[in-house]
């Protein structure tokens, strides 16, 4: 596969505007990072985030934040979520209803034909469902990394104790958990965290018990939590790609379960 002449892209402006392109895709500021200050010994200067240029939409994003695309060498489009395929390439920030939208109107294959320089690429019609299902493993499979290193709390009594105890950083329950199970958790979470009265509450993943036992290798896992902070940090990379391609894109530090999609309540006894 080709990829891209990565090139630096300038800081983006603190208040860019959307798109006027007209193709109803909107802007990707919640996947902006602003640079941060670098720690040199003089203190000087600043150090800015690799970012890159959403193709569809115009906005500069964090190059972790956004997904690229490469083409194969018969002129495939493909996601390329790992960023690491040979060749040109190009990045996206958008929806899957935004991804869709440019696919359908032709945007996508004018924008992609100018990224890629050339005229002659096949654009898959179910690039959006590649997109997501690549988002899903790379997610899944980073859940799996923490697992296999030790650092994923899993059981619901044990889960509980180590909440009341103040060491656990995230707190994850699976799409089909039941109300009542998170709340018990969530309460305890913000017991240990000194938070009792703020409403926090842990993030409903966009996968439910099946998938995320799949990806953890266990029976029946509905809650998982995460006392590390750097480990917390590493899965909300990739979910938080996935849940802005989705459309649920929201700070996972004030995530809340309210108004999210479960399935009817079910006990949440774990293995």
């Amino acid at each position: 596969m080709r990829t891209p002449n990565n090139e630096r892209l300038g800081r983006r402006h603190p208040n860019p505007s959307p798109s006027g392109d007209g193709t109803g895709v909107g802007p990707v500021a919640k996947l902006q990072h602003s640079p941060h200050p670098n720690p040199s010994p003089q203190g000087e200067g600043l150090k800015a985030v690799p970012e890159r240029k959403c193709i569809l939409s115009g906005e500069h994003g964090s190059r972790a934040a956004l997904v690229r695309l490469a083409v194969s060498p018969d002129g495939l489009v493909l996601p390329d979520v790992h960023a690491k395929a040979p060749g040109r390439g190009a990045w996206i920030g958008v929806t899957r209803a935004e991804l869709e939208t440019a696919l359908a109107k032709g945007k996508l294959k004018g924008a992609l034909g100018r990224a890629f320089k050339t005229g002659a690429l096949d654009i898959p019609a179910d690039l959006p469902d590649r997109l997501e299902d690549a988002l899903r493993r790379a997610f899944a499979d980073r859940l799996g990394l923490e697992m296999r290193s030790g650092g994923i709390i899993l059981g619901t009594a044990r889960i509980a104790e180590t909440a009341r105890g103040g060491a656990v950083s995230a707190l994850f329950h699976a799409s089909d958990s039941s109300e009542d199970g998170r709340k018990k958790l969530d309460q305890a979470w913000r017991v240990g965290q000194e938070r009792e009265g703020s409403g926090d509450r842990g993030t409903i993943l966009p996968l439910d018990r099946a998938a995320l036992s799949v990806a953890l290798g266990r029976e029946n896992v509905v809650h998982l939590a995460l006392g590390d902070p750097k480990a917390a940090k590493r899965v909300r990379g990739p979910l938080q790609r996935l849940l802005h391609f989705l459309g649920a894109d929201r700070s996972l530090a004030d995530t809340t379960s309210d108004g999210a999609r479960t399935a009817p309540a079910a006990h949440d006894d774990e293995i």
